[in-house]
């Protein structure tokens, strides 16, 4: 069983609009972090290395080098822009402008600070609620890496993820993410109430009621 609660508090989530100083145009960034019990070194591997991938993620294939691409299976691909181990991994995900990074650093004795951003172009999110689109998402993976990492992740983690409690934790997690764009006040009210509506469908579809259900309809 998951303790969802605990693991839901230990992602820190952010989403801000950004101006880059490069005049590269507005973008979202959506940003998590969180601390794992283990060195840096075992968790930069359990990021980069395909035979560990596939077992808290999904299978990946592809050039994995600077300069190449990569594809995770029924899911996005995109190009390796700059790895430097074990701290930094920068990649674009779906589309060219679609960048997610991943930062490792120590924290203390064995332990690690894992930071992941992604942002996009404010025309692909439209506003702070395309957050939803990404972040329970991005929770579900480190939820599976920190599984993994304890050595608590079994059988196919792509199956695992649409299990009913899974779906519970990314209910909650779509929850927690209206609450960070809320607070940011990067999207309407009318923006972050479709966003969370089309989020709860994609990520916990058997735990969400059609609206022409909800009316009795």
């Amino acid at each position: 069983m998951i303790d969802i609660a605990s693991q839901l508090k230990a992602i820190h989530r952010q989403v801000e609009q950004q101006l880059p100083a490069d005049g590269s145009g507005e973008r979202v960034s959506v940003l998590l972090r969180r601390g794992y019990d283990a060195p840096i070194d075992d968790v930069w591997d359990a990021v980069t290395q395909p035979d560990r991938i596939k077992r808290w993620l999904m299978p990946i294939s592809g050039e994995l080098r600077v300069g190449g691409s990569f594809q995770l299976e029924g899911n996005a691909g995109g190009e390796i822009l700059t790895c430097e181990p074990p701290r930094l991994l920068k990649v674009t995900f779906g589309a060219p402008t679609s960048i997610v990074e991943v930062r490792l650093t120590p924290d203390g004795d064995g332990d690690t600070v894992l930071e992941l951003e992604h942002t996009v172009p404010i025309e692909i999110a439209q506003s702070g609620a395309g957050a939803l689109y990404v972040g329970p998402g991005w929770d579900g993976a480190l939820l599976g890496l920190g599984l993994f990492l304890r050595g608590e992740a079994v059988g196919d983690p792509v199956a695992a993820a649409n299990s009913p409690e899974a779906q519970e934790f990314s209910k909650q997690s779509v929850h927690a993410w209206a609450e960070v764009v809320k607070d940011s006040g990067t999207a309407t009210a009318e923006q972050l109430a479709g966003a969370t509506e089309v989020s709860l469908a994609q990520f916990a579809p058997d735990l969400t009621t059609p609206p022409h259900q909800q009316n009795g309809d």
